[in-house]
């Protein structure tokens, strides 16, 4: 994923209310499919940080109206994927999660999550990264970290 984007401002990213991108967006559905099976809209893409938006739907949620975790799980887990992948080293080809932990701090029962995934260490074999979900309430829902494993161009088979 090529993606060059000028840093953001805590402006842009700081509520839920920040515009996706679309042709953000676009690449990364065509590229993770799941993402967009997810609703995943993406604001801003770069090495520092990734910021994606998903919505509250009935047909994400468990017992109460709740957003399934597995659901912000997934949405954590892609945003996390994308901020690894901006931070290979050179000569990597892709990353695959190896690790996941979610810590679960508050329901979820309407409205927009907002997803910052940030680096946490970048080296030759692994890249770590946290993603912290936010409510439009401005609330941290999760917290995810996420260890991911950097492929090297002989780890990748031809499908």
């Amino acid at each position: 994923m090529q993606v060059v984007r000028e840093k953001a401002t805590a402006n842009s990213v700081g509520t839920v209310d920040a515009a996706p991108d679309a042709a953000l967006t676009a690449l990364v559905h065509a590229q993770m499919p799941y993402a967009a099976a997810l609703g995943l809209r993406m604001v801003v893409i770069d090495r520092e940080q990734v910021v994606g938006l998903a919505d509250w739907a009935p047909e994400r949620t468990t017992t109460g109206g709740v957003a399934h975790g597995g659901f912000l799980m997934a949405c954590a887990d892609a945003v996390g994927a994308i901020a690894a992948f901006r931070n290979l080293p050179a000569g990597a080809v892709g990353t695959i999660t190896i690790e996941s932990k979610t810590n679960f701090l508050g329901p979820v029962r309407g409205g927009t999550v907002r997803l910052r995934a940030t680096p946490v260490h970048i080296g030759g074999t692994t890249v770590v990264v946290q993603t912290d979900v936010i409510d439009d309430r401005d609330r941290l829902v999760c917290r995810t970290t996420q260890t991911q494993l950097v492929l090297a161009p002989t780890e990748v088979a031809a499908p």
